[in-house]
């Protein structure tokens, strides 16, 4: 029988989990969460000594989950690599205060530069596993590249370091394997990663899903709505699309189903919501957190300026399912069948509790390395306290999915780092930036539209975190010379590389979503596109006028607000024929369709900014009057007819 991720010998299941623990423990002392002084201060004397300590605990455990190929039955060569990972991790780890006192990372002696060439390959290996094929392949070209830049064309030239040279920089310098990547996730990663695992294994999705019923479930196509809350923040705890699709879908879309949706329908709405919720603060995904290292600003800055986005989005997918629901006649479920508001809070209050103290430590104590560590202890004690405490079985359940998520990581982001290091030594991403100003001959727009174009695509085959480190090196620099604001810029990328998800042909969260609801997935992809238009928007909105990050005045931030947001409501009442207060836009005919598609037209030119970023001599109001008017022609041409009232 094949090996998969998920059926793990009972040895390997206890090495995870002890490696879960001790990652933790690390990760908590480091942060000083026991003592003033670190415990592990006789042993970790250098941070250097905390990286290689999590790379022998988690690297090799990435051989013993992960097949080498799809039929893998045996595990003896898997055995040998997960050793000689802890071997070199382990060499590393005892010499790492030598390496910095000489230097190793530019003169290394010969052994070191064997075990550097050793630790690089395995890391190669670790990637192709945990991160796929299309990574893999990225990150060995690029990890290559310092041997050969000076042989390749102008434009992607470098300067040129011999083997030895560039496999010591790769594993014995901070900025390649150890690099910016990594230490994000060694210094905040972990600890929310635990949260989000130990909020999906106390019933959290439960939890989420009952609370929305009873808040929405009464409202018309109240299932929907329904999977957008609870998915929405489902997601933004667990900052994984497919995990919460999986999760949360198992329950929300047999309910859409049961109201009467149909199954490629609500596949789309619950693939929309699982996007959307990684973008959603308070936690986000693991991207958020390198985003912030990258910016060099707290973590709470990146999710204050992510919320408005995020709001709107969810904004334009109520309206869209809540037209739908008009449309189609689709009523709510009676209040009698749905969970009582009390009940709901009275059984899962502590998850309440545990995410106002997240919340409290983040944004109020501005402690966004230690708040997660302290809301997972009080998840966990509430938890036990609960009527759904865990047993023996539960607990290691737990760890084992903790350590599973941890190693996965760890392998991509050492990954990714290795491109980082790679464009560091070559000194590339420099020229990159101005060659890509160059070929845009300075146009902003025409930046971003291969930023987006570019994002999407690596979205497609690379995880979101690895696509957004990449081109926040290449891209991001060269739009933010252009004028743009660095945050805006770097929420753009995020973005259009978490569009992948609901955008065929790949769509992986509604070809996920498709499998639940037993739809056709390219038909369910197409819905969730759809569906979730409107993202495809949002990021220029921002782009352009960042007072929508909350980079401006209150006012400036409030007038944007709405404004896009009367914007989105006319794209979204485009889509679906109908717009709240005023009715269907489900007239038939050529002027039907082309009122239909003045309204959104118009919609779209209300929400954009002034252009004058992007060299047009176009501002605020007169886009906000031409866009009006356009919807509001569209909106007459395309108004369903009185019915004749009979005599």
């Amino acid at each position: 029988m094949p090996r998969t991720p998920t059926s793990m010998p009972a040895p390997v299941r206890w090495l995870v989990a002890i490696a879960a623990v001790l990652s933790a423990f690390l990760a908590m002392d480091s942060l000083r969460l026991f003592s003033e002084t670190p415990l592990m201060d006789f042993v970790i004397t250098v941070q250097n000594h905390y990286y290689y300590a999590l790379l022998a605990l988690l690297l090799p455990l990435a051989f013993l989950i992960y097949p080498a190929h799809a039929r893998a039955t045996h595990y003896w060569y898997d055995a040998v690599l997960g050793a000689g990972a802890f071997a070199v991790c382990g060499f590393f780890f005892v010499n790492a205060e030598t390496m910095l006192d000489y230097g190793w990372e530019f003169a290394a002696p010969t052994y070191a530069v064997w075990m550097s060439y050793l630790l690089w390959a395995l890391a190669l290996e670790a990637v192709r596993r945990c991160g796929g094929l299309t990574l893999f392949v990225l990150v060995l070209v690029f990890s290559l590249y310092p041997i050969v830049a000076e042989r390749l064309p102008g434009p992607i030239s470098g300067m040129t370091s011999s083997v030895a040279e560039t496999a010591s920089y790769h594993v014995m310098s901070i900025e390649s394997i150890l690099g910016l990547p990594f230490r994000a996730f060694a210094q905040l990663v972990i600890g929310f990663l635990i949260f989000g695992i130990a909020l999906q294994h106390t019933g959290g999705g439960r939890f989420f899903i009952n609370l929305a019923f009873a808040m929405f479930g009464h409202v018309r196509g109240g299932s929907a709505k329904v999977a957008i809350v609870s998915s929405g923040l489902m997601g933004s705890m667990s900052g994984s699309v497919i995990t919460n699709v999986l999760t949360t879908g198992q329950m929300t879309i047999p309910a859409m189903k049961r109201d009467g949706m149909s199954s490629e329908y609500a596949g789309g709405v619950e693939a929309c919501a699982s996007t959307g919720g990684v973008l959603l603060p308070p936690i986000m995904g693991s991207t958020a957190f390198v985003m912030a290292t990258f910016l060099n600003v707290p973590y709470t800055t990146v999710a204050l300026a992510a919320a408005i986005p995020a709001l709107l989005y969810f904004f334009g997918l109520f309206v869209q399912v809540d037209a739908y629901a008009a449309r189609t006649g689709l009523q709510g479920t009676p209040r009698e069948q749905l969970p009582s508001l009390a009940a709901t809070m009275r059984e899962g209050w502590f998850y309440i509790a545990s995410f106002a103290v997240l919340i409290f430590l983040l944004v109020y104590l501005q402690r966004e390395a230690v708040a997660p560590f302290y809301a997972t202890g009080l998840l966990l004690a509430l938890n036990q306290l609960s009527r759904n405490r865990w047993d023996v079985r539960a607990a290691g359940a737990f760890l084992v999915a903790a350590g599973k998520l941890l190693v996965e990581l760890l392998a991509i982001m050492a990954g990714v780092g290795l491109i980082v290091g790679a464009l560091s030594l070559t000194g590339l991403s420099g020229t990159l930036v101005n060659d890509l100003l160059y070929l845009a001959g300075d146009s902003v727009l025409l930046l971003l539209l291969m930023g987006a174009l570019t994002s999407f695509v690596l979205g497609i085959g690379m995880t979101v975190t690895a696509a957004y480190i990449f081109l926040a090196i290449i891209l991001a620099p060269a739009l933010i010379q252009g004028g743009l604001d660095p945050m805006s810029v770097h929420l753009f990328i995020l973005y259009w590389g978490m569009l992948s998800f609901i955008t065929p042909p790949v769509a992986l969260g509604a070809f996920a979503a498709a499998s639940i609801a037993g739809a056709s997935s390219l038909t369910t992809g197409f819905k969730a596109m759809r569906l979730g238009s409107v993202i495809y928007f949002i990021p220029f909105f921002f782009v352009l006028d960042p007072a929508l990050t909350m980079a401006g005045s209150f006012w400036d931030t409030l007038s944007a607000t709405v404004t896009v947001g009367v914007g989105v409501l006319l794209i979204a009442g485009s889509l679906q024929d109908y717009l709240p207060g005023l009715g269907f836009l489900d007239r038939s005919g050529a002027a039907g369709k082309a009122g239909r598609l003045l309204t959104g037209v118009g919609g779209g030119l209300v929400a954009l900014p002034g252009l004058e970023l992007i060299g047009f001599d176009v501002g605020d109001m007169a886009l906000l009057v031409a866009g009006g008017a356009m919807a509001l022609l569209g909106v007459v041409l395309a108004r369903r007819p009185a019915e004749p009232v009979p005599a």
